[in-house]
């Protein structure tokens, strides 16, 4: 839950604007700290009504959107805080991705995989599939391995065959003891 509704933000920022309170007016009568207020302000200012609402999705950027930020960051002379307000961020989010950045490059603000790691890597299906592929595989190996030896004794046949043909049956040497 957040601490903050946003009708009570927008009814500070109406007594800001209306009333011409200032932020440390607003401070005392709402026991609400000053520069929290001028965040609310600035945000209202630069985004509208909608700024002040409570922000309940988990959002999701992309590996080239946090570059963007931390180029951003590096190259101009603006504070995190800055930054992050101009990109609709939270500063601590600016920071965690310019030490990321920092230590692993950019290799380290591509989204990863969430959560525990399966044990099992392959159901039980995809196992049986891959093991019928592979069983599959190393019968096609086998029959080329039969097909070269079959064609290496027919060759060998005929070569025989040939043989007889040119130089007629030999017959064995009778061994004298």
């Amino acid at each position: 839950m957040t601490k903050y509704s946003p009708e009570l933000k927008a009814q500070i920022i109406h007594e800001y604007f209306s009333d011409k309170s200032s932020a440390r007016v607003l401070e005392q009568k709402y026991n609400i700290n000053r520069c929290l207020i001028g965040k609310w302000i600035q945000r209202y200012k630069s985004q509208g009504i909608d700024a002040l609402k409570n922000r309940r999705k988990k959002r999701k950027f992309t590996a080239d959107f946090k570059l963007n930020v931390i180029d951003y960051y590096q190259t101009h002379e603006d504070s995190m805080a800055d930054v992050a307000f101009k990109f609709d961020l939270l500063p601590s989010q600016v920071s965690i991705w310019c030490s990321q950045f920092r230590q692993d490059g950019i290799e380290a603000l591509k989204p990863h995989p969430k959560g525990r790691p399966s044990k099992v890597k392959h159901p039980k299906k995809q196992v049986r599939h891959l093991n019928n592929k592979t069983e599959v595989e190393r019968l096609k190996e086998e029959l080329a391995k039969k097909n070269a030896e079959l064609y290496d004794t027919k060759l060998e046949r005929d070569l025989l065959k040939k043989s007889l043909s040119l130089f007629g049956p030999s017959k064995p040497d009778k061994k004298h003891k």
